[in-house]
């Protein structure tokens, strides 16, 4: 399953932002990455997280395979369109 996200976070995703994003993706089962800009990483990995060096407004390519895949999927979209 993918989407596409458009990130509407506030900042650059910096440390505490990516570590809350990298919480977000662990809460679920399936297997979750994020890909932009040729580039493809575990949203599990803080230090794959940190590589991406996401911006607001980027959008990123949300695949999520696995039994709660759609769940993880609106978890990982709320998060980055910063939905309260």
């Amino acid at each position: 399953m993918e989407k596409i996200v458009k990130n509407q976070l506030p900042s650059s995703l910096e440390a505490r932002p990516i570590a809350m994003l990298v919480q977000v993706a662990s809460r679920y089962d399936s297997t979750i990455y994020l890909q932009t800009g040729g580039k493809k990483v575990n949203a599990k990995s803080i230090m794959g997280m940190m590589s991406l060096n996401l911006r607001n407004g980027d959008e990123i390519n949300v695949i999520v395979n696995g039994e709660d895949e759609e769940e993880a999927l609106k978890g990982i979209e709320s998060y980055l369109s910063n939905e309260k």
